[in-house]
């Protein structure tokens, strides 16, 4: 198993509208292609203004067919679009697990 931490760093202000855009068009074709997220946080200490999402995938085979037809989703490239002002960098990190520490859920 592997998860993937995306963080995205927002325009001061902007995590209530791409909170906003994310549930009106960027949730259900990304929990449709991906399956349930692990988990969405914010930031409250340190660097402000960022997003963070967990997602758990197989392996990187896994999550290369899935986020291939994620970015087939026009639903999806709508959300891209729409948030894409509010966004100022995005950062991606593959975690795999040890083997004492894997989740079995």
């Amino acid at each position: 198993m592997i998860l993937e931490e995306r963080r995205y760093t927002l325009i001061p202000g902007g995590i209530a509208q791409y909170i906003a855009q994310y549930e009106a068009l960027g949730r259900a074709p990304q929990e449709r292609h991906l399956g349930p997220m692990v988990g969405c946080f914010q930031s409250e200490v340190g660097r402000l203004n960022q997003l963070v999402f967990l997602w758990r995938y197989e392996n990187f085979a896994d999550r290369e067919t899935r986020r291939a037809a994620l970015m087939a989703d026009e639903q999806f490239a709508d959300f891209r679009k729409n948030v894409r002002g509010l966004l100022i960098e995005q950062e991606n990190c593959i975690l795999r697990s040890v083997a004492f520490a894997t989740d079995k859920r």
